[in-house]
């Protein structure tokens, strides 16, 4: 008899519970899409703003002189400024790409050996230093034990140091999505180890080992902290020479010229904002599209 009576009175009991359960579920839900979508909403407003910004007032800024004359004094042109990002921005790649992807398929094919764990583990300190300290490391080693004083070299391998853990984890990442199924069918050809990398699985991981190396080209152009203590600044174009010669970039005509009283002054610090935030936006749109493209 107390069997009988007992199921009616835990059956309600049951239900409310987990009724209960579901609305404090749908409740949190809730709560979590509309702190997700106010939090896009002021972000979306934030970029859009900053970019609206720098467009607005760098297009007025934009000449045909700015692309042919050099900075003089508070204004000119950013010719030189132009030159020497593109400059250091090539350098650091050339640098910073072979040894980035090595050592990306390295940690991806190796994974589990010592060597590997260590270059993962210094990869990911590395993205954490801030780029003032790794600027002032550059001023200490290079400008001033060896002696190079602000030039090309320095800030070159400085920004390849910067852009090094970036290009070397997104290189794993990109080897990791490749299929088992490819490594296999080489093996069973006959191929060795390294021809299954280098001819199978990198072509292969192309698009992501691509995206890695656009969005270290982005970090560099927009560097401003570790460039003012190697690369210093000229108003003049680059002489050739790797070492003992300073050159201009871009983000040093931002940080500079905007606190100038002068309206050129701050006309080449929009024009210059204008073309940095121009380009690192148009790498970013090729690096998503190579992304969505290849569903990487």
């Amino acid at each position: 008899m107390s069997t009988s009576i007992s199921y009616p009175l835990a059956m309600p009991i049951a239900t409310s519970r987990r009724y209960g359960m579901r609305l404090s579920r749908r409740l949190f839900s809730a709560l979590g899409w509309g702190a997700t979508g106010l939090s896009l909403l002021v972000l979306s407003v934030l970029i859009l703003w900053i970019l609206a910004v720098v467009f607005i007032r760098g297009i007025d800024a934009i000449s045909l002189s700015l692309f042919t004359t050099i900075t003089q004094g508070s204004g000119g042109g950013l010719l030189n400024a132009i030159e020497g990002t593109a400059v250091l921005s090539v350098g650091a790649l050339l640098l910073a790409v072979p040894l980035g992807v090595a050592a990306g398929v390295y940690t991806s094919e190796y994974k589990f050996n010592a060597w590997a764990t260590a270059i993962r583990f210094l990869a990911d300190v590395l993205v954490g230093v801030p780029s003032i300290v790794m600027g002032y490391f550059g001023y200490v080693t290079m400008v001033e034990w060896l002696g190079w004083n602000f030039s090309v070299a320095a800030g070159s391998i400085i920004l390849a140091m910067i852009c090094l853990p970036y290009i070397c984890r997104t290189t794993e990442l990109a080897l990791g999505q490749v299929s088992g199924d490819l490594r296999e069918a080489g093996y069973a050809l006959g191929a060795s180890d390294w021809r299954v990398i280098l001819r199978i699985c990198l072509p292969a991981a192309l698009p992501g080992v691509l995206t890695g190396i656009l969005l270290s080209l982005a970090i560099s152009v927009g560097e401003t902290a570790p460039l003012l203590y190697t690369a210093g600044w000229s108003n003049y174009l680059w002489d050739g020479r790797l070492t003992h010669s300073p050159i201009g970039y871009l983000t040093y005509a931002i940080w500079t010229f905007i606190n100038e009283p002068f309206e050129s002054a701050n006309a080449l610090a929009y024009a210059a904002a204008f073309l940095v935030t121009g380009f690192v936006l148009l790498i970013n749109i090729v690096t998503r599209f190579i992304i969505d493209r290849h569903h990487f």
